[in-house]
This record gives structure tokens, C-alpha cells and sequence, in this order.
């Protein structure tokens, strides 16, 4: 791997955790949302992640198991939670149904901000990865002094 492929990973490291921490921001902000543009309460965001493919003309010509490196991380889609509503007894919110009740958003603060701290962490490793890649590279350049 040469030191531009690792910058490269850890790039793309780090564009998919700021992304998935402004989806975890935008879960958290939204967590007593209970009318959208849509009609229903807010549902929970999650971010599905996959392998980038490596897009230079080599690995391309020389696309076997044996010569594949990694190229990093991409969001390959942003998907809608399956986890059921919330049902809150509160007849005098203006959503209330006949019932009494209300539907609200699935998003679990507690469980959001866990991941909020995880992606802050992995956004981190991500840094310090690219640090340590330009700290050897600068390193190398002074060898030759």
C-alpha cells in the first residue's frame, strides 16, 4: 500500500463518520418529532456502510483476488428504521389520537448519543491514522539530509 492509498483510506474514513455523526445529530434533534412532511411521526436514520472499490486504471486491468487492495470505506445507503414507533399516552398534545395516545419517532437518545461517542472515536483513529502516515513522510524527507 503507498502512503497515498493509506491517506486515501483514512479520508474516506473520515468523510463516512462525519457523515454518520450529522445522521446521528439529525436523529437526536428530531427525537420528539411527531409530524413530518411525510404525515407520521420522525423514524430513526441509520447509515449502511460498504467497501469503496479501488478506481485507478491498475487494479482495474489487474482485477484478481491476489493483487486487490483496500481502498476504503463508503455510505452506501442512508435507510429508515424498522423498529416499531413509540405509542405515548398524552391526550393533550394535538397529535393525540381519540385514544389519548401519540405516535413518536423510534429514536432512543441514550442509545444515539453511545453511537454518537463511537463514531467521535472512530473519526479520531481516523486522524491519528493520517497523522502518523504524514509524520512518516516527513520523516523520510529528512533522511536524506
Amino acid at each position: 500500500m503507498s502512503f497515498f492509498n493509506s491517506m486515501n483510506v483514512s479520508a474516506t474514513g473520515l468523510t463516512a463518520q462525519r457523515l454518520r455523526m450529522d445522521i446521528i445529530s439529525q436523529n437526536i434533534a428530531n427525537v420528539n418529532t411527531t409530524k413530518t412532511k411525510d404525515g407520521g411521526p420522525y423514524k430513526r436514520k441509520v447509515l449502511l456502510f460498504e467497501e469503496q472499490k479501488s478506481n485507478n486504471f491498475s487494479s482495474i486491468l489487474n482485477d484478481s483476488i491476489d493483487n486487490y487492495t483496500a481502498s476504503g470505506v463508503k455510505v452506501s445507503k442512508i435507510i429508515e428504521d424498522t423498529k416499531p414507533l413509540k405509542r405515548v399516552y398524552d391526550p393533550s398534545h394535538p397529535e393525540a389520537g381519540k385514544d389519548g395516545y401519540v405516535l413518536m419517532p423510534n429514536v432512543n437518545t441514550i442509545e444515539e448519543m453511545v453511537n454518537m461517542i463511537s463514531a467521535n472515536r472512530s473519526y479520531e483513529a481516523n486522524v491519528t491514522a493520517m497523522n502518523a502516515a504524514k509524520s512518516m513522510a516527513m520523516k523520510s524527507l529528512e533522511i536524506g539530509k
